[in-house]
């Protein structure tokens, strides 16, 4: 069977674009149609009803799914992390220059209103955005607009003067500072480096149905990740996702992005796992933020959703380092250090948040919110 995965223009849809023009899909025996989509809502939908066998997805938008929020109510498991990190805060030039001209955003937001836009309510996008003001004293509820703008279309409505800034997927934030339109004021790297920023995602049903298929899938996606990770290849990836019907940006800005320090991470450092204790704590940012108010037996959903056990099938298959744990404590790292408990050790950067919050999953229990002082709020 052809099996239909969609993708939005976005970096961190490379491993879906190099397992297709790469031929790794080919190598495990798969026959992939890749449909480009226009926004996150749409590509969820569309996974949704069927239209779609399986698809890059926000992280925290798959929990959403599973339990019903802002859309269809279907269940999916998120088998293979795509990346980390790899977005960015931007601000238009005009509110940039206040921020500069008062010395913080607070006073700049006092002085005029102040609309920002984020890719969808259930995305990284939208808690990153939330945690940054949330640091700079501003009520997001209270001060400052938030509206939902799907990626590719964030510079026009910059330019537009319909929002003032945003927080997207690169290379919307690079291309407004490149055009002249915008500033970029901190990156996803900044704000918490070793963060799972994208997955794959596909229904619980379809996965139950078709094991094989689904493992050969991550397989592809694995190898392609790990092509796209590797320096030598970024000049022809750059190529790659310049193509019309891929990222089609601008092939010197895509060169500039994949070397710099706030490049995507495909690979390296675990990238691909699908951690549980992320899982948990993006279950815990829709708490935080108002998204969840019924009771929800967290673990069991993270369990269901988050598939380590899947992954590391995958990864045992290729013979490629895998983590034997599931969860672990994020943000207590200052430096890179080795994660010991895996096949094989496997080198991790350091994952300090912005805030120097630590985020321990052990500390939360089936459904019952962190303490604030662990889960980014200000203590």
């Amino acid at each position: 069977m052809t099996l239909k995965l969609g993708f939005l223009a976005l970096l961190d849809a490379a491993p879906l674009l190099v397992a297709k023009e790469r031929g790794f899909f080919a190598e495990q025996g798969l026959d992939v149609e890749l449909q480009r989509q226009s926004s996150w809502a749409g590509l969820r939908d569309k996974l949704a009803v069927g239209a779609l066998d399986g698809a890059q997805m926000l992280a925290p938008m798959v929990l959403a799914s599973t339990l019903g929020l802002g859309g269809l109510k279907e269940p999916m498991v998120a088998a293979l992390a795509l990346n980390l990190g790899g977005n960015s805060i931007t601000l238009s030039g005009t509110l940039a220059a206040l921020l500069k001209e008062t010395g913080s955003f607070a006073a700049a937001v006092r002085k005029r209103p102040v609309t920002l836009g984020i890719t969808h309510p259930f995305s990284s996008h939208h808690y990153e955005l939330r945690l940054w003001l949330a640091a700079a004293g501003i009520d997001a509820e209270r001060d400052v607009t938030l509206t939902v703008v799907p990626p590719a279309q964030m510079l026009s409505n910059l330019s537009a003067g319909l929002i003032d800034g945003y927080c997207a997927g690169e290379p919307w934030g690079r291309l407004a500072a490149r055009s002249g339109l915008g500033q970029v004021v901190i990156t996803s790297r900044e704000i918490w480096a070793a963060r799972i920023e994208k997955v794959y995602a596909v229904r619980q049903d379809w996965a139950d149905r078709h094991p094989d298929t689904h493992r050969a899938v991550l397989r592809a996606l694995l190898l392609a990740a790990r092509w796209a990770d590797q320096p030598e290849n970024r000049a022809e990836l750059a190529e790659l996702l310049s193509r019309p019907g891929h990222v089609n940006a601008p092939l010197p800005l895509l060169r500039v992005l994949l070397e710099s320090d706030d490049r995507p991470i495909f690979h390296r450092h675990a990238a691909n796992f699908p951690w549980r204790s992320q899982g948990l704590w993006y279950l815990e940012q829709m708490r935080r933020w108002g998204q969840l108010d019924a009771p929800v037996d967290g673990m069991r959903l993270i369990d269901q959703v988050f598939r380590a056990d899947l992954a590391r099938l995958a990864f045992l298959d290729l013979g490629l380092p895998v983590p034997l744990i599931d969860s672990k404590v994020e943000g207590a790292h200052d430096a890179p250090w080795t994660l010991e408990a895996a096949s094989a050790p496997i080198e991790m950067p350091a994952d300090r948040f912005f805030d120097a919050t630590i985020f321990d999953p052990a500390a939360t229990d089936a459904g019952v919110p962190l303490p604030q002082s662990q889960t980014g709020a200000p203590a």
